[in-house]
């Protein structure tokens, strides 16, 4: 297949016939959230997980990364573990298991489930073909800046013994964020044309995960585009993308928010917001 007519542009079709057209570490990055569970109907298409996944580690570059946005349905009174299958099977055809991560909801919808918690979140897997390449960690102020540790003891996490040190340098100005993350869903304004999605992820998500694995250039993938929010926060970001999705409406919604962006020239600063990140 000719890369090049796929760059940069959404493809209509299913993402495994698709897939399986693309050459070998060709991918730098693919950011994505399947149709777990069927807790939502995706107009009917079928999921073949080991399929793609498969296919997704073959196009995937060495040092590339798999971010998989994903979670359970509880059915009769029990949660699928679908996440955590999924998860073992990636590490079983070769990926690592670099971070599990967890995207926190703000404002989640109010469910009513009797003996259970209100559910708050989704799983964040990243998945990397052998040692991650990219980094760029997103950086948050210490509430301590610049306090002396007079006293003060971290544990060091050798491999050997467990030993502790004090430390008296005064704490740094920031710090790498957690892997935790909190998000507003579908209240922003970026995100309100992604309605006609079931289940569009925030669009900060999307430029949050994309800035921290990948640099201005490399190949972004959605394979199950939905609303392009992966593709348009590539575009932002200055990386090139593909995007597939068996949908027509929603590779068509996908088309539709892509072009807004373009011809509005609402352009993110890409060298402001990489220098925000690494402050």
């Amino acid at each position: 297949m000719e890369m090049n007519k796929y760059r940069n542009n959404i493809i209509e079709g299913n993402c495994l016939d698709v897939l399986c057209g693309f050459q070998d570490n060709l991918v730098d990055m693919t950011l994505t959230s399947p149709p777990y569970d069927n807790l939502r109907s995706y107009k009917g298409f079928v999921f073949p997980f080991e399929e793609i996944a498969n296919e997704l580690y073959r196009i995937t570059k060495d040092g590339g990364v798999v971010v998989w946005v994903v979670n359970d349905a509880t059915i009769k009174c029990s949660e699928t573990g679908t996440s955590f299958k999924q998860a073992l099977y990636f590490k079983e055809i070769g990926f690592n298991l670099h971070d599990t991560m967890i995207f926190q909801k703000k404002n989640p919808i109010p469910q009513i489930y009797k003996k259970r918690y209100n559910g708050t979140f989704e799983y964040m897997f990243i998945f990397s073909k052998g040692v991650v390449k990219t980094h760029n960690p997103i950086k948050i102020d210490c509430l301590h800046a610049g306090l002396k540790l007079n006293g003060t003891t971290y544990k060091n996490y050798s491999r050997g013994e467990q030993t502790r040190s004090k430390m008296a340098k005064p704490v740094k100005k920031q710090k790498i964020k957690g892997n935790i993350w909190e998000y507003v869903v579908g209240k922003n304004k970026e995100d309100q044309d992604a309605k006609g999605h079931p289940a569009p992820f925030p669009c900060s998500l999307a430029r949050d995960h994309i800035s921290s694995w990948s640099n201005p250039g490399d190949l972004v993938l959605d394979p199950m585009s939905g609303s392009g929010t992966t593709c348009l926060a590539a575009l932002q970001l200055g990386r090139d993308y593909i995007g597939i999705d068996v949908s027509h409406d929603y590779c068509e919604l996908a088309k539709q928010r892509i072009s807004k962006f373009s011809q509005n020239g609402d352009i993110f600063q890409n060298v402001e917001m990489q220098k925000k990140r690494s402050a």
